[in-house]
């Protein structure tokens, strides 16, 4: 049985559990903080609030529940840690770290990328998913895009989420991106002529490309973004707030017994769409993402 509800952001803000000290994850820039008991704090409330973005299949509603691939790692992990119900407030990406911040939800839950710039503003945990990006495009990809590359030198216009990866490639490549609010906004901006394509993790895209099958647009394959001559190697991970080291660490010591066996993996997150191509191998770790420190391109 599901215990898992959305709430309104006003009502989380007065719910979310918050607490004073300071620290860090991955980052080299530890600052020797910690000390806060959030995981206490939590069990003794039996709640955790999870801010999530709507985007499938990481978070999102369906029949006004909350679902998706990273909710239902935190709806294995979290009772196991004590405590039993997830909790989720719908925020754009872009702020779903401030929001965390300001302690409108004591977690964030969406599958979000491992970057150097976030980890200065919050704590990751381990690598939950491995991804791939991709465009979404009218129907035959009429010009040609299958990586970033090709963006630039057809000069092509394209979208991205407001915060997320990508964004960061169209910038670093001089690519023209119009940055948007939720996937919905990506997709109506290639079929209403906006943009040439959307530029997403494939695994989303190809699920938005599902459910909209008369939208007259496709999903290109997944391919690995080069920026520098350095292949953009993807994981996302679950996001603490600075301080909340007890948490992220025996949230992470669960979190191990899922990504590292295939078939857990599998019965968790493999409903969602989710392989065990997406699952974390343990070669790529936070500490290396927080770094910057990426394999040069092939």
């Amino acid at each position: 049985m599901r215990n898992t509800r959305i709430m309104a952001g006003v009502a989380a803000a007065s719910l979310a559990l918050t607490v004073a000290a300071c620290g860090d994850s991955g980052s080299d820039e530890s600052g020797g903080g910690g000390g806060g008991d959030k995981l206490s704090e939590l069990k003794d409330a039996g709640t955790i609030t999870v801010g999530f973005a709507g985007e499938e299949p990481y978070s999102f509603e369906k029949d006004g529940e909350l679902t998706g691939a990273t909710i239902a790692l935190h709806e294995k992990i979290f009772p196991e840690l004590g405590i039993d119900e997830v909790k989720g407030v719908k925020t754009e990406f872009g702020s779903l770290i401030p929001g965390l911040n300001a302690g409108r939800f004591d977690v964030v839950s969406a599958g979000m990328s491992i970057l150097p710039d976030r980890c200065k503003q919050a704590d990751f945990g381990d690598p939950e998913i491995l991804y791939t990006t991709a465009f979404l495009v009218p129907d035959g990809n009429p010009k040609g895009l299958n990586d970033m590359q090709d963006a630039k030198k057809a000069d092509a216009k394209i979208a991205t989420l407001t915060g997320a990866i990508e964004s960061g490639y169209a910038k670093d490549l001089g690519i023209e991106a119009t940055e948007v609010g939720s996937p919905q906004d990506g997709l109506d901006a290639v079929t209403r002529g906006r943009v040439d394509a959307f530029a997403l993790t494939g695994i989303s895209l190809r699920a938005l490309a599902d459910k909209n099958k008369d939208a007259g647009v496709e999903a290109t394959k997944p391919f690995v973004a080069v920026v520098d001559g350095k292949e953009q190697v993807g994981a996302g991970a679950t996001v603490f707030k600075k301080g909340d080291e007890d948490l992220r660490d025996a949230y992470n010591k669960e979190l191990e017994k899922i990504v590292g066996d295939e078939k857990a993996y599998d019965d968790v997150v493999g409903e969602f769409g989710f392989t065990n191509a997406e699952r974390p191998k343990g070669d790529l770790t936070t500490k290396q993402l927080c770094a910057g420190e990426l394999p040069d391109a092939q």
